[in-house]
């Protein structure tokens, strides 16, 4: 919009001397004003093709964003992340980052030149020269500040140029998509994964140091002895994902020292497996006093008593340790009789 356009009601009182004006200097202003350089009219201002013009080059801008942020998604989606490209002269290079590079860079870098584009060709352009005035705005002022919004709204036609506000609106709404999409990397669901372990029926007991399946007379009353679930083997490529959910404390306790009954009915001769996990933040429990039977964990000093169903007696882990049910097969080896009955380790939001 040129300043003709403006209504003179709304330009300030000192709009004509703020062009060009030079004031006289006197004792109490003793540097003269040079006011404002005289407004020169844009091609825009004063030719409505050219205006036209600019504005199908800040939609064609916007559009670009646009096109880009889905091309941002489709290669996300589409591209092997292990696919490699040859480009010149950077050479071989993974083809998902350089594709998600590109895309991204272009979606930003439209939607910023066209709001560059925009500011420069179609928005009012004319300097006004305002006074400093109070920090408490008055009502005048409010009434200013809301009239200055008003045409500063009208001189940006985002109301009269509806292509180039549905166009910037559609690139501002997809652009955040791709965010949305990059959240992919934070992994699969976890679904149930974490309330199940390798822990089955028939599953034998393995000793963790021997890798040898455990027998009731391998387990000494007041040894500790750590197990983990036949067939895991320290190679296998999700190890250490298993053993943190499986891994097991074995301890041997003289029946009637054990007060809790359930504790007693899932043991063998005395012989406990809890899991080694912690209940506060997952670390492994390795500290046993065989005189009490409680085991400590060495991070925070969370302390479980294994002869009462593994309760929590200091700390801030939330809840007992979960217990195994064993039992022995027909060769005389300890095994499991299915697998915990709740989910190990720390507490999540899902348990129930």
């Amino acid at each position: 919009m040129s300043s003709q356009d403006i209504p003179e009601e709304n330009l300030p009182a000192e709009q004509e001397h703020a062009h060009g004006a030079v004031s006289v200097a006197d004792e109490k202003n003793p540097f003269a004003d040079p006011g404002l350089p005289p407004h020169e009219h844009r091609t825009q201002d004063i030719d409505e093709r050219a205006a036209k013009r600019s504005e199908r080059a800040v939609a064609f801008l916007f559009t670009l964003s646009m096109l880009a942020t889905v091309g941002f998604i489709v290669a996300y989606v589409a591209i092997p992340h292990d696919k490699s490209v040859f480009i010149f002269p950077l050479g071989h290079i993974n083809a998902l980052n350089f594709a998600l590079g590109l895309t991204l860079g272009v979606s930003l870098f439209a939607i910023g030149a066209a709001a560059v584009h925009w500011a420069r060709t179609l928005m009012s352009d004319v300097e006004i020269a305002d006074e400093r005035h109070a920090i408490e705005a008055t009502p005048e002022v409010k009434a200013k500040v809301m009239a200055d919004f008003r045409q500063g709204a009208t001189e940006s036609a985002l109301g009269r140029r509806k292509l180039l506000r549905n166009t910037m609106f559609g690139a501002l709404a997809l652009f955040p998509l791709s965010g949305v999409v990059l959240l992919r990397d934070l992994g699969p669901l976890p679904e149930d994964k974490l309330r199940h372990t390798l822990w089955a029926k028939g599953k034998l007991l393995v000793n963790m140091n021997t890798n040898e399946p455990l027998r009731p007379s391998d387990v000494a009353v007041g040894s500790l002895t750590f197990a983990k679930p036949e067939d895991l083997e320290e190679h296998d490529h999700n190890f250490q994902t298993e053993i943190a959910k499986a891994a097991l404390m074995i301890v041997r306790i003289q029946p009637e020292n054990i007060k809790d009954k359930r504790e007693l009915e899932w043991s063998h001769e005395g012989i406990v497996a809890y899991s080694k996990i912690c209940t506060h933040v997952g670390c492994p429990i390795s500290l046993y006093e065989q005189q009490t039977h409680h085991v400590l964990c060495p991070c925070h000093q969370s302390t479980f008593d294994l002869s009462d169903g593994a309760r929590v007696i200091f700390g801030p882990a939330g809840h007992a340790l979960p217990q195994l049910r064993i039992g022995v097969n027909d060769e005389g080896y300890l095994e499991a009789l299915g697998d915990f009955e709740e989910p190990v380790g720390p507490a999540f939001w899902e348990r129930g």
